[in-house]
């Protein structure tokens, strides 16, 4: 794959209480099938497409953390994790880490927007992130989904040289962030509909060959439905979680509906 500018989406992983039970779950939905853990990198373990491809992974929880909710994270491209760290900074954002090399493979930067959505940023060493996307089982798209949109707005794009495009729709305020041109990410403000407990993060999108199929899988497994299906120009989605409470979006990307919304 070519190497992606900096700002795009390269890379996402979830972290969980129980590695095994999330890999069983994943592995039933999307098909994927898991490299031996690495044991030196504390059990990260990468995920892969029937046909092999790297598109993401799973970790357990650290020994001796905090217990937390699982979620998804999601990983943007660098090419110097170290500045990318002192924008983060300058803008308002919260470090969690400074920049560590991992082994070979790259450096990271975990942080927190002022509105409290949590990243992570990638310098690729050896891993250069995603190895399919927009195929099923891979991811495809991600939303900063938000309780404050002009903060949110105001850090990614001081730390990233996104070029911003409002959707013209009068009954959602969404934003969508092009680097040369390009979608790459959109920006959702959240709305009193999301329970006043959800905090402002990254809603990543995996491929699907059939949405309503994948709902009832989830169902069956012991997942939970939070919204959809709906139909959409970009393809008949919904909003889900894993029996963990790792919130996600299944999309079925060849069963499209309506015109695409003009961007302003």
């Amino acid at each position: 794959m070519p190497v992606p500018p900096e700002g795009a989406p390269v890379w996402a992983d979830a972290m969980f209480p129980d590695l095994e039970a999330a890999k069983a779950f994943y592995t039933e939905l999307f098909g994927w099938t898991f490299d031996p853990g690495a044991e030196e990198f504390g059990d990260y373990t990468q995920a892969r497409t029937a046909g092999g491809k790297r598109v993401g992974a799973l970790a357990p929880q650290m020994p001796g953390m905090d217990p937390a909710p699982a979620a998804w994270n999601l990983y943007f491209a660098t090419p110097d994790a170290a500045a990318a760290a002192e924008r983060i900074k300058s803008a308002g954002g919260t470090l969690a880490m400074e920049p560590m090399r991992v082994g070979d493979f790259g450096t990271m930067v975990t942080a927190q927007d002022p509105a409290g959505c949590w990243f992570s940023v990638w310098q690729p060493g050896t891993h250069e992130g995603f190895e399919a996307v927009n195929e099923p089982g891979a991811f495809c798209w991600a939303e900063v989904t938000t309780r404050d949109a002009a903060s949110t707005d105001a850090f990614f794009t001081s730390v990233f040289p996104y070029e911003v495009k409002k959707m013209a729709d009068e009954h959602v305020d969404f934003d969508v962030w092009q680097l040369g041109g390009a979608p790459v990410l959109g920006r959702l403000r959240m709305t009193d509909e999301f329970p006043a407990h959800v905090p402002s993060y990254v809603n990543v999108y995996f491929v699907v060959d059939d949405c309503d199929a994948a709902l009832d899988t989830v169902r069956n497994l012991g997942g939970a439905v939070h919204f959809g299906p709906a139909d959409s120009p970009f393809g008949r989605f919904a909003s889900v979680a894993d029996p963990q409470g790792a919130a996600f979006t299944v999309i079925d990307v060849t069963t499209t509906k309506g015109e695409m919304p003009r961007l302003d």
